[in-house]
């Protein structure tokens, strides 16, 4: 029969019974200073004796000694009974445990993966805090946590309070009230010998903190905690059918490091639809201003003249402006988007940066459009609005037809060339990677690499001028002519607007509005609990290992020193 794991009493035990004389032979395996409570010898054959004060300190030393190395130490103790038990009966295993022989203990290195480490630095310099809640001993999974960076190396740099806040066992942590916990200077990052009802508190206290928390797990053990968190994320592999229920995301890896990945694509996606709003909207912001505005232009005949005929709108919204907005939410990550905090929530994507651009950026669009309607209906040479524009072609409409021209390939070019501006809210377009070092002017290789919004941007500059040009067309659809002189026009008032645009982001940069989205890595302010900490790493298991390696190379080479010095028939033979 077989005793399961129970993570009350961290231990598992099996009982074999031998055909020839029907003796019971139990063996229980579990958390060392479970197990040697239940010992009363300790040893093998005629080494075994009684198990005293004493010899459990010595065990306890040796356990601390391994655990120190990362390892996960494990008793394993022996009985046999004479007992006559009925196979998978009902018996209550506090009757079998007990009385037993301390054998040993076992080490277990399970080494982290490699890129575990580096996945938990990406996390420190985003802003996101790695708790690991272990059923192992404390020294175990300190070790292990500075292994993989989740604890400092030097974690003897930090003031005491913070210092014994960071590793905890489980049972300090469940015995702490609320107040207590929330008083800490920072959650613990370690908590060792967790039990389900010390994950579900720990994720009460980061909530409590104003945290986001994201659970991982695999066992049945882990259910509650998974659903208790904000994302439950669980094992594909070596999970429990309840624990994948239980979550919100399953792993079909297993690694850690899919997780950064996923928050890496989220924040990209995230940022991905700021732009493609911001865009859209600045572009409705510039000809609602144009539109408005120019229902103060009447004809002799008292109509409203519009700078833009309706058809022409429609062409700009829908054929010109939006796969631009589409090739943005087609953008990759930021390089800098893992050094970032995480945004807050409650603003979700209307933050105020997207707010001001977007009226700052449209007030620009319909400023430079209705100023080049302005100049040339009323500027040098023939001017004046004619009679009734609005519905077709006359003599009087020269004027206005030019120049609704030149404003739809002014807003057109515009529009345009925001996509390529907005690709970084806060950094020139002729600048847009910060760890570029290779090239002084890398403003090509940048918009080139999102090649849809490239191709976007380039045919839809080029789509105008079949609209303008081309003889009824133009007129008759479009409400507008071809134009010559009045180009340049359009070119001076894009170059202008892209220089506002670039004068803003410096604007922003050096006055610091906005700084909250570009701030990078973690800050130390004490009033969120948060603490900066430097990623270090274990190598005391790794250092054993190489040592031994290096004794049973010396012993190795003694040993064929020695060999050679035997006659060859020797040698030979023992080949």
């Amino acid at each position: 029969m077989e005793f399961p794991f129970d993570s009350s009493i961290k231990r598992m035990s099996v009982v074999y019974k031998k055909e020839e004389d029907s003796t019971l032979t139990i063996f229980t395996k579990g958390a060392v200073e479970r197990i040697i409570d239940l010992c009363t010898c300790v040893g093998h054959g005629k080494h075994q004796e009684a198990m005293t004060d004493e010899l459990k300190e010595q065990v306890l030393d040796q356990m601390n000694l391994l655990a120190d190395q990362g390892l996960r130490v494990l008793a394993i103790a022996r009985k046999y009974s004479s007992e006559d038990i009925e196979e998978h009966s009902e018996i209550d295993r506090v009757d079998i445990e007990k009385d037993l022989c301390l054998l040993g203990l076992a080490g277990l290195y399970d080494p982290p993966r490699v890129e575990t480490k580096s996945a938990v630095q990406a996390c420190a310099t985003a802003g996101i805090s790695v708790h690991m809640l272990t059923g192992d001993h404390s020294l175990t999974a300190a070790a292990i946590a500075r292994e993989v960076g989740i604890i400092p190396k030097n974690i003897g740099t930090f003031p005491p309070d913070v210092a014994a806040a960071m590793v905890k066992p489980a049972a300090e942590f469940e015995a702490m009230s609320d107040a207590e916990i929330d008083a800490l200077p920072t959650l613990p990052l370690v908590i060792a010998r967790c039990a389900p009802q010390t994950k579900v508190k720990m994720i009460e206290a980061l909530h409590r903190r104003s945290g986001f928390v994201a659970m991982t797990g695999d066992g049945v053990n882990d259910a509650p905690s998974l659903q208790r968190a904000d994302v439950g994320i669980a094992m594909g592999l070596n999970g429990s059918d309840v624990a994948k229920s239980a979550s919100d995301i399953v792993l079909t890896d297993d690694n850690f490091v899919s997780i950064v990945n996923a928050i890496e694509e989220g924040r990209r996606m995230f940022e991905n639809i700021q732009k493609f709003v911001l865009h859209l909207l600045a572009t409705n912001v510039g000809e609602v201003i144009l539109l408005v505005c120019g229902l103060g232009f009447q004809d002799n005949l008292g109509y409203s003249v519009f700078p833009l005929p309706p058809l022409s709108i429609l062409w700009i919204n829908m054929l010109t402006s939006s796969f631009p907005a589409f090739g943005l939410g087609k953008e990759k990550a930021a390089s800098g988007v893992m050094r970032r905090p995480p945004h807050d929530n409650k603003k979700g994507i209307f933050a105020w940066q997207i707010i001001v651009d977007m009226v700052v950026y449209g007030v620009a669009m319909g400023a430079c459009t209705l100023t080049t309607f302005v100049f040339i209906v009323y500027g040098p040479g023939q001017d004046g609005l004619g009679d009734d524009c609005n519905k077709a072609y006359n003599a009087s409409c020269d004027v206005v037809f030019r120049a609704r021209a030149t404003v739809f390939v002014e807003l057109t070019w515009m529009i345009l060339i925001a996509a390529w501006e907005f690709k970084s809210l806060r950094r020139s377009m002729f600048a847009l990677d910060p760890n570029n070092t290779t090239s002084r002017f890398p403003f090509f290789k940048d918009v080139y690499e999102n090649q849809f919004l490239f191709w976007s941007v380039v045919l839809g500059a080029l789509s105008v001028f079949p609209a303008v040009y081309i003889p009824g067309l133009n007129t008759t659809v479009f409400k507008h002519k071809g134009i010559s002189w009045e180009l340049a026009i359009a070119v001076v008032c894009v170059i202008i607007f892209v220089t506002g645009i670039e004068a803003w982001k410096l604007v922003k940069h050096n006055m610091g509005w906005f700084a909250d989205a570009e701030t990078e890595g973690v800050r130390n302010n004490g009033g969120t609990g948060r603490v900066s900490l430097k990623q270090g790493i274990f190598i005391i298991a790794k250092a054993v290992t190489r040592t031994r390696r290096e004794d049973q190379s010396a012993h190795e080479k003694e040993k064929v020193k020695s060999k050679c010095n035997e006659p060859s028939a020797r040698i030979k033979e023992e080949v």
